[in-house]
């Protein structure tokens, strides 16, 4: 599958680190395995969902990436997701055609953030806002992660650094600024499996 890549082994006993783009691993230190989807819902749940059903299964399945901000305050920190939720899917108008729920909100055992998730990279003030009802942060592949390790029975957890805050020129600050967060997400995983 094109822009899919597994680094390293899966077992039982270790977290598979799931992020989108390389760019975004750089400074992990090659110690668990790391499964590059390439970018959007799709890429995402079509690369985990490869990776479990070959087993075997990891003990966890941890997302580390990049988010966007929609609100103040959250910039340039790393944040623990306790909710996602997909905003480019009308679960309303759907369950009025079809009588059945779609898309519900996926809830996390964590005390975290509402990521909104979407095949868009978010760049625009009106969208950012509109978003912002609902969500603290935005990115491309967290839902389909979470909706993926959770029918598989595997524990998922998210963690997002904020790159940028979804407005004017947020593609520009992402490409300034994803080293930097890549360095933060490799920090925040060396404490938390220090933490384990």
């Amino acid at each position: 599958m094109a822009g899919m890549k597994l680094i390293g082994d899966v077992t039982p006993e270790r977290p598979l680190l799931v992020l989108a783009l390389a760019e975004e691993a750089a400074h992990l230190d090659g110690s668990l395995p790391v499964l590059l989807t390439g970018m959007g819902k799709v890429n995402a749940a079509a690369a985990l969902a490869t990776v479990l059903a070959g087993g075997p299964h990891p003990s966890e399945v941890l997302n580390l990436g990049t988010a966007g901000a929609l609100r103040p305050g959250l910039a340039g920190r790393t944040h623990l997701i306790g909710t996602v939720r997909q905003h480019d899917l009308d679960g309303r108008l759907l369950a009025k055609v079809t009588g059945e729920v779609t898309g519900e909100p996926l809830t996390l055992p964590v005390d975290g953030l509402t990521l909104a998730t979407g095949d868009l990279f978010v760049s625009d003030p009106v969208a950012r806002d509109r978003l912002a009802v609902d969500a603290d942060l935005v990115d491309m592949e967290g839902y389909a992660l979470v909706a993926v390790a959770q029918r598989a029975g595997v524990p998922v957890r998210l963690v997002k650094h904020v790159s940028d805050e979804a407005g004017e020129g947020a593609g520009k600050v992402w490409r300034e600024s994803v080293d930097d967060c890549a360095k933060a997400l490799a920090q925040w995983l060396a404490e938390d499996l220090a933490g384990s």
